[in-house]
């Protein structure tokens, strides 16, 4: 597999540990069936996202055994491996398992939910990125309910993009420790997430999609 690790992507990278990702990486969780049950409709077009995502550049998949269950860690493994050396892939592990991980790592990352509309997280964004700690919120987009936001809709209008290009480009703006993983099934809408979170947002448009969550 070609991987084109030159492309510039959003927000640029992120180093985790000893690793550098790609700010804007993919969540796997769509390349499951409906309500993340099952394998995908199109089997083949979802190996196709997953190649699209490592040859496009993108060096930072999330992904959970939950998923399917197994379903979106099996396509991974039978669509990329043996796995660029550049690629980092994210899973995830019971509470029983985090004492013993912290007790041979370092936490280099937090999820949560996070996004326009809930932000809750705030305040521990800032103290994360203050100690060097990415995090990483999971729907952002606002996931089985997508955000929807008069303001949200202005700010888009005069940038002549989507709402959710916007709700990315912000996430991106946010913090500099945010690292994005929008999912999605589709390798066209692939490609309309990582231009979208490339807007530029000005002083006067984060002040206006600043009210949405507070």
């Amino acid at each position: 597999m070609i991987v084109n690790s030159s492309l510039p992507f959003p927000g640029g990278t992120w180093t985790l540990g000893d690793t550098t990702v790609t700010r804007f990486g993919y969540g796997a969780m769509q390349l499951a069936g409906p309500w993340v049950m099952g394998p995908p409709a199109d089997p083949v077009a979802a190996r196709a996202v997953l190649r699209d995502v490592v040859e496009l550049g993108i060096t930072h998949i999330d992904t959970s055994d939950a998923y399917g269950p197994r379903v979106t860690n099996e396509l991974i493994r039978e669509t990329l491996h043996p796995y660029p050396e550049s690629l980092f892939i994210a899973t995830k592990v019971g509470a029983t398992r985090d004492a013993e991980a912290r007790s041979v790592a370092p936490i280099v990352c937090v999820q949560n939910m996070y996004n326009l509309a809930h932000r809750a997280d705030d305040a521990l964004i800032d103290e994360l990125a203050a100690d060097g700690i990415a995090y990483v919120p999971f729907f952002p987009l606002g996931g089985f309910s997508p955000l929807q936001s008069e303001a949200l809709s202005r700010v888009a209008g005069r940038l002549g993009a989507t709402p959710m290009s916007v709700a990315l480009a912000w996430l991106l703006q946010r913090s500099p420790n945010i690292l994005l993983i929008p999912g999605t099934s589709s390798a066209a809408h692939l490609r309309e997430n990582i231009a979208g979170a490339g807007l530029a947002l000005t002083a006067d448009d984060l002040a206006e999609l600043d009210t949405i969550g507070r």
